[in-house]
C-alpha cells in the first residue's frame, strides 16, 4: 500500500474522506488536496485504471484495518478436535448417549476423536473394541468419515472421524 509521495501513477480516481468521488485527478493536485487537509493520500486500489486514492488519516486508517483483521481472525473457528472416551463393555443406551454427543461435535464441525480405554484383563479382548469402532463408524456414516484406520496406543484405541461436507 502506497501513501503521499509514494504513488507512481500520473493520475488518480481521488476518493474524499466521507466518501465521495471527487472525479479523475492529476497527482500532483490530489497530494495538494490531502495536504491542505492534514490528511494522506492513500492508494487503495493500484491495479485499476486509473489507480483509486483515498484522503485519509493514514495511521487511524491502518488501525481501522488492523482492526477488521483482529475481528475477522476472532469469528473464524479452526476445527477443534473434540474426544469421547468409551470402555469396550459400554451398555447400549450409554453407547447412544455418547454418540449423541458426538453427532453435536460433528454438527458444529469439529473433528471427533473416539478413544476406547482398556483396563486389566480387557487389554486380551482388542476385538471388542475394534468391533465397537467399526459399529459406531457405520452408525455415524451418513454424516462423518472415518480419518484412516484405528490405532493402538498402550491401553487405548483410537479413530477420529471428520464432518461429512
Amino acid at each position: 500500500m502506497r501513501i503521499n509521495a509514494r504513488i507512481q501513477a500520473s493520475s488518480v480516481r481521488l476518493i474524499d474522506s466521507d466518501g465521495t468521488q471527487l472525479g479523475i485527478k492529476h497527482l500532483s493536485e490530489a497530494l495538494a488536496m490531502a495536504r491542505s487537509r492534514g490528511l494522506d493520500l492513500i492508494e487503495i486500489a493500484p491495479q485499476a485504471n486509473p489507480p483509486v486514492c483515498k484522503i485519509l488519516d493514514f495511521p487511524k486508517f491502518k488501525y481501522e484495518q488492523e482492526k477488521k483483521v483482529r475481528e475477522s481472525r476472532k469469528h473464524q473457528k479452526s476445527g477443534l478436535l473434540k474426544e469421547v472416551r468409551l470402555r469396550p463393555n459400554i451398555g447400549i443406551h450409554d453407547l447412544d448417549f455418547k454418540l449423541k454427543h458426538v453427532m453435536e461435535f460433528i454438527n458444529n464441525h469439529d473433528k471427533v476423536r473416539i478413544t476406547i480405554v482398556f483396563r486389566g484383563r480387557e487389554m486380551q479382548h482388542r476385538d471388542l473394541g475394534i468391533k465397537l469402532l467399526d459399529q459406531i463408524r457405520e452408525k455415524l456414516s451418513t454424516i462423518a468419515i472415518a480419518e484412516g484406520t484405528p490405532q493402538q496406543e498402550r491401553n487405548r484405541l483410537m479413530l477420529t472421524l471428520i464432518p461429512k461436507h
